[in-house]
């Protein structure tokens, strides 16, 4: 007696089909699994058992062969529960087949039979739109993410019992429907505000101009002068996640199981803090079998490095190529992945191990030699590929005297959007969203400078010894400004205000 039953699995971001073959004959009673899978999928052999037998069901005692095809990827994890269980009972006659080719089952079965949630329904809810079927059978924990792909039919169950009477006719089930625009209206809200932060208008400043062109940042300054207050605002003035955007942030956090209970979609920009101890793994991804770190679940978002030189050298220069490319590839013997991470970098630090080198109103107690052993852990190439270094200085009594709010992310935010959209249209038949993505040729193209600008700019990276890949982050950042200004030419304001923002190439380093 043979039963297929359709299941998935996911690798990388991308989920595939995978074909649940089982095969009853006499024989001495036991069940092998074939197909190369990991020891989760092993043990599923007891739990399946017990997880049958205490639904009221027969498990048969013959010889079982269950096979996951294609057999030469590997399977991992417990989601073949559920097609292992329903597979067996259709082999063994328990379970009419005639509804299982229209259906994905997933699931993780407990010793009673009840449905315990899995890592990347959302993907695997994508394929099945791409390959037309019925619908997906699934935990009720799991339903919400998978309905927001409106192609398929979400099936949210809680026990195997609930599946075999689905089958066999014997109970509907409703599928589960969500409003993509309630979600985006429930979720995208803030509970900070840039009108909280007191006085540092000109960090306020550097950090819309970071938001209207997607660049990264960084800031230096004593400590309590406000750096991570501001930071965590920062994606309070970004624009609002478009649908695309949040269902490719919100597959990596399915995929990576981290996706908050009963939230269908990352509606809001990810904001993720990695303490300085992270491990380079962890914060590009990796493991055995790759899974994304800390700057893919960043993605369409914001990525804070507080103390960045903390950080552990060998864990910063990784993320070189993330920066340059918007995306991270992980090789390993048994596959290379590659993972987004389309982020904007804002980091801070103090300008020594102390924090009051160059303070007009503290004592610095370090030694020459200690603060350039300490500035020296950030590289130089790592320095180029952030855009924009801003001071930021002790927070003045006036300003914390302030009674009046300063102003709020919402009017802010419109104006990065006003700017957003010259981007938008200016890069329509390219395939880059923001002048922080522009190459070579787009440079050349959309940020020509008149003579006076050329020669600011010229004085600037000779007395700095600035390198070519700053030059080209100064002029993406005045490309920004003259969006914000309105202004379809870059003007000599725009330059060197831009100039303004290399503060480590100019003062530390």
């Amino acid at each position: 007696m043979l039963a297929k039953i359709k299941s998935a699995a996911v690798l990388g971001l991308d989920a595939f089909e995978i074909e649940v073959e089982t095969h009853l004959e006499k024989g001495l009673p036991g069940l092998s699994l074939v197909g190369l899978p990991d020891a989760a999928v092993k043990e599923s052999k007891d739990r399946i058992n017990a997880a049958i037998k205490n639904s009221n069901y027969e498990f048969p005692l013959k010889r079982i062969i269950i096979n996951l095809a294609p057999a030469d990827i590997k399977k991992e994890g417990s989601s073949y529960d559920l097609p292992i269980a329903i597979a067996i009972l259709t082999a063994s006659g328990q379970i009419d087949g005639d509804k299982m080719n229209d259906y994905i089952f997933l699931g993780e079965l407990a010793l009673d039979g009840t449905l315990r949630p899995i890592k990347g329904a959302l993907p695997i809810a994508i394929l099945g739109e791409i390959k037309n079927y019925k619908g997906i059978i699934l935990p009720k924990e799991n339903a919400f993410e998978a309905a927001v792909i409106e192609g398929v039919d979400v099936l949210p169950v809680e026990n195997l019992k609930q599946v075999v009477d689905f089958i066999n006719g014997d109970e509907e089930i409703e599928p589960l429907k969500i409003n993509i625009e309630d979600l985006f209206e429930e979720f995208n809200k803030w509970d900070i505000d840039f009108h909280e932060v007191k006085g540092q208008y000109h960090v306020k400043r550097a950090l819309e101009i970071a938001a209207a062109g997607g660049h990264n940042l960084i800031m230096i300054g004593p400590p309590g002068s406000g750096k991570s207050m501001l930071s965590k605002r920062f994606a309070t003035i970004l624009p609002n996640m478009t649908l695309p955007e949040a269902l490719e942030t919100t597959k990596i956090y399915s995929v990576a199981g981290l996706l908050p209970h009963n939230k269908a979609l990352m509606a809001t920009r990810p904001f993720r803090s990695p303490h300085h101890s992270i491990s380079d793994a962890a914060l590009v991804g990796g493991g055995r079998i790759p899974k994304p770190g800390e700057i893919s679940l960043a993605h369409h978002g914001v990525l804070f490095l507080d103390e960045l030189p903390e950080f552990k050298k060998n864990v910063l220069e990784v993320m070189r190529q993330p920066l340059e490319d918007r995306e991270v590839t992980i090789a390993r013997a048994a596959s290379t992945l590659k993972f987004p991470a389309n982020f904007v970098m804002v980091a801070a630090m103090n300008p020594c191990p102390c924090g009051y080198y160059g303070d007009p109103t503290r004592d610095c107690t370090c030694g020459e030699t200690k603060i350039k052993s300490y500035l020296s852990k950030i590289s130089g190439p790592l320095l180029d590929r952030i855009d924009i270094h801003i001071e930021v200085p002790a927070v003045k009594y006036e300003d914390l005297a302030q009674k009046e709010d300063g102003e709020k992310s919402e009017d802010i935010r419109k104006r990065v959007i006003k700017s957003r959209e010259v981007q938008l249209k200016r890069y329509s038949e390219v395939d880059i969203f923001s002048n922080a993505s522009m190459n070579q040729k787009h440079i050349k193209k959309h940020c020509q400078l008149d003579t006076a600008s050329e020669k600011i700019l010229k004085r600037a990276i000779e007395s700095l010894s600035l390198s070519a890949r700053a030059y080209n982050r100064i002029l993406k950042v005045s490309r920004t400004i003259a969006d914000l200004d309105g202004k379809q030419n870059i003007e000599i304001s725009h330059i060197s205000e831009a100039i303004q923002y290399r503060s480590l190439d100019r003062k530390y380093v």
